[in-house]
């Protein structure tokens, strides 16, 4: 089981032969396991990832860190619960450090990610601050290198 889900998180997505091969299991086999593992919740499918231009927009993407009032009953998962359903919203951390949660938010215009933090996130109940940094460019994901290494010829320094 285990060596599955490593070969999956190291190159997925996999076609169920190649999966087979890899692990040393059957096909059937492993259908099976991935059908239990999204029933379990352990699998949420496989996402690929490209570099931004391959689409032609210009997606503005924000690390937002906020801090957040715990619930009595409920701690940080009643307000991370909400936040998430915000469809901005691409990914949502607890995270230790001087902020709660940090969030990665998407939209097409820095005006619209500022529209988001003023008028959604920070009118929620529990919200105490925000901070929010603009991503200028992408260098790795998920593990992966977005463009390899520039050849660029050194300045000559003249006297």
């Amino acid at each position: 089981m285990k060596k599955l889900l490593k070969i999956m998180a190291e190159d997925a997505p996999l076609d169920i032969a190649k999966l087979a091969k890899l692990s040393g299991m059957g096909e059937k086999e492993i259908v099976a396991l991935l059908k239990k593992y999204q029933k379990e919740n352990l699998y949420h499918g496989c996402t690929a990832i490209f570099d931004d231009r391959i689409f032609g927009t210009d997606q503005v993407r924000a690390l937002i860190e906020v801090r957040i009032t715990p619930r009595r009953e409920g701690g940080f998962d009643q307000v991370a619960r909400r936040i998430a359903k915000f469809p901005e919203v691409t990914d949502l951390f607890l995270v230790s450090g001087s902020y709660d949660l940090l969030l990665t938010v998407q939209g097409k215009s820095l005006n619209e990610v500022a529209n988001f933090v003023a008028a959604k996130l920070a009118t929620i109940d529990g919200v105490l601050s925000t901070s929010t940094s603009f991503q200028l460019k992408k260098y790795k994901e998920a593990g992966h290198v977005m463009q390899e290494d520039e050849d660029y010829e050194r300045l000559k320094i003249c006297p």
